[in-house]
């Protein structure tokens, strides 16, 4: 009877063991992963199996060589953080500059026998195998941190549940072990994993959850990013606080039961509230046209080193003009789109339809700014584009546009050269061009009144378009584009008679190059964005030293720069310093000239101060008019003001500003009647009389006529030496 009982008894239970791991084979998995493991890892009985499964394992060399992937760091030139390259977002860090608290934090949690072991835990493989056995699924594994470096640290290993991972694993574990010392493996191991949004490595994340460098966090911000690697997206702050307060909290209890933490101070770490917001954000979003410029230069050089080995590029970006430009630039498209006759899409509009077709031509207004140290090249602020995630087009450095006025300085500069003094009268009257097409070219003031004779520095400071053109085909228009190309347009300037009024389109950081020379009595200055790039180390790889050059005389670019601060004085771009708009005080040295293109397509502001060059541009993507008497004084220059006072002198009106420009010895002064042109005298009135500037031998030798009158020859208006407010 019993051995009936025995022998029947025998089929049913194995019957129901067959029928159990029928319905729970990755049980099976985990019994036969654990028994196998520990069979062939401790006792050394699968050499052969080990080698044939581990033929692309790294060698102990490639181990020995391995090094974590780190971002690398973009910083202004005041060493601020503006922008990361990388692969994995990652900035490595010596362990020995934690706190003792941060490395027990990741031990307590995931590997409580990391000291003792060789980089397999036994009794945690068999631990893990029964409660995958009891539970009837694989509950959680047994990975020491070692293991989980290994399979961080080399991709082919791979993630997935599999015995031959589990395998090449294990043998790159044990062989890590032999060659790292254990705080060596941890420091790689905080330095490699996933925190989660894309940060890895225990610096960067330590930098966005909580703002503060990793040595300097406290036992709970230790124990959250200890448990965020677990589930790097389960256990984040920002994604369930309530999970990730939770899992915080058993970190330090484990921490406390295992001897790393006083038990009277685990309430206390408990109570510490989580972060609530991201920090760095701006991290990546600043001057995003700029970083891409950076990118550009260095990818070239560095290539995919670029993105991991953790260098550290400065750049010339100044962090404070940078949001200066852009707080200017956003008021001037605001100012643009709310004044009535605007014609263009509206870019809250525009953004708001989610249909809408992508390009880097777009519907709404656009604009660029630039700012460059007049000294160095350096360019300290620069807004390719009204948004970098809508359209990566650089307006700044790649648009060809008209620059209408602008351009007129660089014809006057020639007419200086060529002994043609600021003083010299010119006519402002109708023209009849004919051209060789037989077509007669008949160019328009801004303002359709004609001014009868005006000197140089009168026609600049009005923007007379009559002359300008007149004074282009009396010097040579050969030798007007010839001057632009000296000074630094590279572009193609066709010698027509309307290139001397900016017909010929050019790239706003050409023209801003060019009117370097005019803050710099003649040397140009090129755009420089990066200074150096250092190793991880500290190294310096290359520098980029400023590249400046003398290609003008000096006393023609002083008398040119002189004319030009008559325009921002009491010009078309007096604007510019209208303190009802925010302008640049008087007490600030400054020049520039306005540019407007035909049917008001294109507005600009180009000027400069003694150490500051910056320009002004607003236009559609695709040329058409912004408002049918849209001018570069009128929306340009406001903004070009803003931005300077900004920096010189905010609401602080006691701030240093630049000292004056000076003169060079050789130049001659005058004082001269602005009616005639000619050398004043006792006869002459008062009010007609100022200071003008010559290169010697060019001075005027006669004295005016008292008998010209305040009408001039032909009864027009004459220049005036008061302010002249007309926006152009």
């Amino acid at each position: 009877m019993a051995e009936a009982k025995r022998g029947g008894s025998r089929p049913g239970r194995f019957a129901r063991v067959k029928a159990w791991f029928g319905r729970h084979p990755r049980a099976v998995f985990g019994v036969l992963l654990a028994l196998l493991a520990a069979a062939t890892l401790g006792a050394g009985l699968l050499v052969g199996s080990w080698r044939s499964v581990c033929r692309d394992c790294p060698s102990v060399a490639q181990i020995t060589l391995w090094e974590p992937k780190a971002s690398t760091k973009i910083f202004d030139h005041d060493r601020k953080l503006i922008a990361e390259f990388y692969e994995e977002r990652r900035t490595p860090i010596e362990i020995e500059t934690l706190p003792e608290y941060v490395k027990h934090a990741f031990v307590a949690v995931e590997d409580k026998r990391f000291y003792s072991h060789e980089g397999l835990d036994y009794r945690r493989i068999f631990g893990a195998a029964i409660r995958n056995v009891l539970s009837g699924e694989i509950t959680g594994g047994a990975s020491t941190i070692t293991q989980q470096l290994a399979r961080n640290m080399f991709e082919d290993i791979g993630f997935e549940q599999r015995l031959a991972r589990k395998l090449k694993e294990a043998k790159v574990a044990r062989e890590i072990e032999t060659v790292y010392t254990k705080d060596q493996i941890l420091e790689a191991y905080i330095n490699q994993v996933n925190y989660g949004h894309g940060w890895r490595g225990i610096e960067t994340a330590s930098q966005h959850y909580f703002g503060k460098a990793a040595r300097d966090i406290n036992p709970a911000e230790a124990a959250m990013l200890a448990a965020a690697i677990n589930a790097p997206g389960r256990y984040s702050p920002f994604i369930n606080a309530e999970r990730t307060l939770k899992r915080r909290n058993l970190v330090l209890g484990l921490m406390a039961q295992q001897g790393y933490l006083p038990r009277e101070e685990l309430a206390k770490w408990r109570a510490e509230p989580l972060p609530e917001t991201r920090f760095g954000g701006e991290v990546g979003k600043v001057a995003p046209y700029f970083v891409e410029i950076v990118r550009g230069i260095l990818d070239g050089r560095y290539g995919s080193d670029l993105y991991n080995k953790g260098l550290r590029v400065y750049t010339t970006l100044d962090l404070e003009m940078q949001r200066a430009a852009e707080a200017a630039m956003e008021k001037g498209w605001e100012n643009i789109e709310t004044t009535p006759g605007y014609r263009g899409a509206r870019y809250k509009t525009v953004m708001a339809d989610k249909n809408r077709k992508k390009g880097n031509e777009t519907p709404y207004l656009q604009g660029a700014f630039i700012a460059m140290d007049a000294d160095s090249g350096d360019i300290r602020a620069l807004i390719g584009g009204r948004d970098f995630n809508d359209s990566k087009f650089n307006r700044a450095t790649q648009a060809l546009r008209q620059p209408g006025s602008t351009f007129k300085p660089f014809v006057y500069a020639t007419a200086i050269e060529n002994g043609i003094p600021a003083s010299h009268i010119m006519y402002d009257a109708p023209l009849a061009i004919p051209m060789s097409d037989g077509s007669v070219y008949s160019p328009k003031n801004y303002d359709p009144d004609f001014r009868g004779p005006l000197t140089l520095r009168d026609a600049l400071r009005s923007s007379i378009n009559t002359i300008a053109v007149q004074l282009g085909l009396d010097v040579g228009l050969e030798n007007v584009v010839q001057t632009a190309r000296t000074y630094g347009i590279t572009t193609d300037i066709p010698a027509y008679p309307s290139t001397s009024i900016g017909a010929a389109a050019v790239i706003p950081m050409q023209l801003t190059t060019a009117y370097s020379v005019f803050a710099n009595a003649g040397v140009q200055v090129q755009p420089r964005y990066v200074t150096r790039v250092e190793d991880s180390q500290g190294r310096v790889l290359w520098q980029d030293p400023p590249e400046r050059k003398r290609v003008a005389n000096e006393e023609v670019t002083s008398i040119v720069r002189s004319m030009l601060g008559t325009v921002l004085d009491n010009g078309s771009g007096y604007p510019a310093r209208d303190p009802a708009q925010g302008g640049l005080p008087y007490s600030v040295p400054a020049g520039g000239k306005t540019g407007t293109t035909n049917d008001g397509t294109d507005v600009w502001f180009a000027g400069f101060t003694p150490d500051l060059i910056a320009t002004v541009w607003f236009g559609f993507d695709r040329p058409r008019t912004i408002i049918s008497n849209a001018a570069g004084g009128r929306f340009a220059a406001p903004v070009w003001g803003r931005f300077m006072r900004s920096i010189y002198t905010g609401d602080n009106p006691e701030l240093p500003v630049p000292e004056p420009w000076t003169w060079p010895s050789t130049i001659v002064t005058k004082q001269v009647d602005r009616a005639t042109g000619k050398l004043a005298s006792e006869v002459c009135p008062l009010d007609r009389t100022y200071t003008e500037y010559y290169i010697a031998g060019t001075e005027p030798t006669e004295a005016c006529d008292p008998f010209m009158g305040g009408g001039g020859l032909f009864g027009a208006p004459l220049g005036r030496p008061v302010p002249d407010t007309t926006i152009r």
